[in-house]
């Protein structure tokens, strides 16, 4: 018999999976909910008779055992064998004397199973997750900073990660997340989150905020990642070397996929404050008291369920903190950072006390600063203090000569983590590569790269192995298309009359839908209401 960390007997609870699930005839699985609970119950209190603290952990055990046994079994249809089952409680076990919480996810994110052994700062009930995506419940992550979707889309574990968690009731979390892929065979069905849960009120001697130290510095991007024959990023490049070691804002400017949080990383490993934290955070579509609470921290009993608990800038005291996407920031918290930046001090919610910082501010917009500023989504104070430095970043169809160089770059990366020898790309796709735009830039690029890996079964990436909307985009370019068809000037039945009367129809369809009345659709357009009416009667768009 093998036993994990905390001393549960892997072995017995692995013979122990007729007691507490059974598959039903429909192949899903059925729980014995209330015998399983009573067992845990039973045996929770009678370690903590005989064993002292620790061994209420002990308990958990079993409850991840049966976790992932059950989550594998709906996701799959059957049970989870025993050799999987003990490996990964034993990777859990290993990693942590104890832990807060565990959350399942299918394939595609959706949560199948969620439990917390700290109500006191996770109030979310299982009930209210089950059937609900990821991103959903923690609207403050994205695909990339949620650390179960990104195992979701490698396979590859996360270990030791902090993430700073907002929950769609208004919850702020700290947590240091450890994530493992369930598969079934080489195929990804699922992964398993175990979490333990920072806050001042609950510590523990093995409880840190250390961001896995010299790992953590190899995992962030340094300035040589940034891969460039182009004379404008040589020029980014020499930039960040001479402005990291300052204290000064920067800004940098660029569309999605451009590199901004590359660059960011860049600023802060290539500064003397490399070996402090370097914390990331997205302000799309983040309430504002949410992503206040994230950023200056809270006092307990300021709200419902509130702890005390830092803000990233008192996590990132003495590093540097990333504030993407500045620009869908509400105002009233626009005004606060200016504030904390102006007096190098924040204050809690809910607290008095004022807490020195000292942190490097790197923001990124995805947007003309300008145009933003024009329509209200950004004060221009703001602006003024965060773009002491500004970094505009080109797309990819602006730097072509980056192109193939980024190409081979992605080539051997993926050779190297998926142990492949592809050579390169044929001549069509380097065709197809070379008139296509790029609209997702160098992030797109890479993914196309990454998506024609999994697919290819030669030394050459083709045609073939391309992402279809991508084909899809091409072909209308080569056709001539209106509004995603295809126009086919050969075609017998073609007609130029014809064409552009469907065009202009569902122009004045796509103008209505997005206005809240007549007036407004045709000011949209550029027309008269009266013209409008009439071409709505034309069309028997009425």
């Amino acid at each position: 018999m093998r036993t994990g960390q905390s001393g549960i007997c892997i072995t017995e609870a692995g013979q122990q999976r007729g007691s507490y699930a059974e598959l039903g005839e429909s192949g899903k699985t059925v729980t014995h909910a209330n015998r399983a609970e009573r067992h845990l119950h039973n045996g929770g209190q009678a370690a903590e008779r005989t064993a002292g603290r620790k061994q209420v952990w002990n308990e958990k055990s079993w409850r991840i055992c049966l976790t992932i046994r059950n989550s594998k079994a709906i996701i799959r249809g059957k049970q989870i064998g025993d050799a999987m089952l003990r490996r990964y409680v034993e990777q859990i076990l290993n990693l942590y004397n104890y832990i807060d919480g565990v959350l399942v996810v299918d394939a595609k994110g959706i949560i199948e199973y969620f439990v917390t052994y700290r109500p006191d700062v996770n109030n979310l009930k299982e009930k209210d997750l089950i059937g609900r995506h990821v991103l959903e419940i923690y609207p403050n992550l994205t695909e990339e900073s949620s650390s179960l979707l990104r195992v979701l889309k490698t396979g590859k574990p996360i270990s030791n990660e902090y993430q700073a968690l907002s929950t769609y009731n208004g919850q702020s979390i700290n947590a240091i997340n450890t994530t493992m892929p369930i598969k079934d065979g080489d195929r990804i069905i699922g992964a398993v989150d175990v979490s333990r849960y920072m806050d001042s009120a609950y510590e523990r001697q093995d409880i840190t905020l250390e961001l896995k130290d010299k790992s953590e510095e190899k995992a962030l991007y340094t300035v040589d990642d940034i891969i460039t024959s182009s004379q404008q990023m040589e020029l980014i490049k020499e930039r960040i070397c001479m402005i990291a070691d300052t204290d000064s804002s920067v800004l940098i400017v660029g569309a999605t996929g451009t590199g901004k949080e590359l660059v960011a990383q860049s600023i802060h490993t290539s500064s003397c404050r490399r070996k402090k934290r370097f914390v990331s955070q997205n302000c799309a579509a983040i309430p504002a008291n949410l992503l206040e609470s994230i950023l200056f921290g809270t006092v307990k009993g300021s709200y419902t369920g509130a702890e005390n608990r830092p803000g990233i800038f008192e996590i990132a005291n003495g590093g540097t903190i990333f504030l993407d996407e500045i620009n869908s920031m509400e105002i009233s918290v626009q005004a606060k950072i200016l504030k904390a930046i102006e007096e190098k001090k924040i204050t809690r919610i809910g607290g008095v006390a004022p807490i020195p910082i000292d942190v490097k501010i790197v923001s990124a917009i995805n947007e003309n600063p300008i145009d933003c500023m024009e329509a209200g989504k950004l004060r221009e104070d703001l602006f003024y203090r965060l773009s002491v430095v500004q970094l505009t970043l080109p797309l990819l169809k602006e730097r072509r000569n980056d192109l193939f160089f980024l190409v081979n770059h992605f080539i051997g990366e993926y050779n190297e983590k998926m142990h492949r020898s592809i050579i390169g790309i044929d001549e069509t796709v380097e065709e197809i590569f070379r008139s296509y735009d790029w609209p997702g830039n160098v992030r797109e690029l890479k993914n196309v790269i990454e998506g024609a890996f999994n697919v290819t079964s030669s030394g050459f990436i083709q045609k073939k192995d391309l992402p279809e909307y991508l084909l899809n985009a091409m072909e209308r370019s080569q056709c001539g298309a209106i509004n995603g068809h295809c126009i086919d000037l050969d075609h017998p039945a073609f007609s130029l009359n014809k064409t552009m009367e469907e065009f202009e129809k569902d122009l004045i369809r796509r103008a209505l839908s997005g206005s809240r009345n007549l007036s407004a659709a045709a000011r949209k357009m550029k027309i008269s209401k009266q013209t409008l009416s009439y071409k709505m009667s034309k069309y028997n768009l009425e």
